[in-house]
């Protein structure tokens, strides 16, 4: 026991010498070597799809303004579809087996031809909600945008849908598809912090 303490006083007396001794903090020099950090327009943050909103960018260039903005518009729609697809995709397996609806390939290849349905509808009732163009100094347009949709709206549409498909009634139980997809929402919030 006293020879802990003893240990645990040399310890603490080295570690306030060396402190002491390096005269406190120095600033650190700037290390370039790792490149610098950009920013990109509509792509912080705040833009990532999280419990409440699925969200996708896009940036684009072209010489035509105009079809810099249409084809950042298709990339930012084509990654919002993505990823509606992908967490409808990973609900449906979950819902699945965690129903115990078992192998039934029939009931999963329904269970996404309505998502896509409903995705391809839905993506006409999206909200821009953040765009940014710049004139580059080759002359061409750089056109970037964020758009989302809000997760209710799209369950709500899903879980109609699947209420109104006499062979999915059967065996769907709303809470449950709901409480998979909120867990599967705020895994993909977490994922993409």
């Amino acid at each position: 026991m006293k020879l802990a303490k003893i240990t645990l006083f040399v310890g603490a007396f080295a570690l306030t010498a060396a402190l002491i001794s390096c005269g406190g903090s120095k600033p650190v020099a700037k290390d370039d070597s790792m490149g610098k950090d950009i920013v990109i327009p509509c792509s912080d943050e705040e833009f990532h799809s999280d419990q409440q909103f699925f969200r996708g960018t896009g940036a684009e260039s072209s010489s035509a303004l105009d079809m810099a903005k249409s084809k950042a518009l298709t990339s930012a729609k084509a990654n919002l579809a993505g990823n509606i697809t992908t967490t409808i995709k990973k609900v449906t397996d979950r819902y699945r087996n965690e129903r115990q609806v078992g192998e039934n390939s029939e009931l999963e290849a329904k269970y996404e031809d309505m998502t896509r349905e409903v995705v391809s509808q839905e993506l006409n009732n999206i909200s821009q909600v953040c765009t940014k163009t710049r004139q580059m100094k080759d002359g061409k347009y750089t056109v970037y945008i964020a758009l989302e949709i809000k997760k209710d709206e799209l369950l709500n549409k899903v879980t109609e849908k699947i209420s109104k498909d006499d062979k999915l009634k059967l065996d769907y139980d709303k809470m449950k598809f709901e409480n998979v997809f909120n867990e599967e929402m705020n895994k993909l919030a977490g994922e993409q912090k």
